[in-house]
């Protein structure tokens, strides 16, 4: 376990630090857009008013979906495993002016964008796989940013995945029961 933690250190160490001048350019319009789920609101927006039925079923599942990542990432999994962010030195000066002070384990805009991806990706395939680079950016940029080690990220895209699965499944039984 140490030596995982150790990697952990090492890879986001070197995450924070990576990167041509356009990464670090780009990293906060990323950051600002999944922030408060504006991106995946936005979308979801998008898809039921161009989509027909299908849009407007892949933006109730990947909402939905969403939800229920949000309060399984910050309202469970954070307040059971309190973890610090990775350590200040490592972060450029001008990235430390909006970093959370909430606990780094699960990462919650990671968790919010692959729910939402995920839930979207089976209803339509095109918006799940634009949604779906979308979701892989942010989870970098939140290593990138230095607010959370990439654990963080895998474990976030992990409950996000399976908040996407547990909505699909309970709208399955859901619709047996209507019909």
């Amino acid at each position: 376990m140490a030596r995982l933690r150790a990697g952990d250190r090492r890879l986001a160490r070197w995450a924070i630090a990576w990167g041509p001048p356009w990464v670090r350019r780009t990293a906060p319009a990323v950051e600002e857009a999944a922030e408060h789920t504006k991106l995946w609101w936005a979308a979801a927006g998008v898809m039921a008013a161009v989509g027909g039925w299908r849009g407007r079923m892949a933006a109730a599942a990947g909402v939905t979906s969403m939800a229920v990542a949000q309060v399984l990432s910050n309202a469970v999994a954070k307040k059971l495993y309190g973890r610090r962010r990775p350590p200040q030195e490592w972060v450029p000066a001008e990235e430390l002016q909006d970093r959370p002070d909430s606990s780094s384990f699960p990462s919650g805009h990671t968790a919010a964008a692959f729910a939402f991806a995920g839930a979207i990706a089976p209803v339509w395939p095109a918006a799940g796989a634009a949604c779906g680079f979308s979701a892989l950016t942010v989870a970098a940029e939140r290593v990138h940013s230095g607010a959370h080690y990439p654990s963080d990220v895998a474990a976030g895209g992990a409950i996000g995945l399976a908040a996407a699965a547990l909505v699909r499944a309970a709208l399955r039984l859901l619709w047996r029961r209507v019909l």
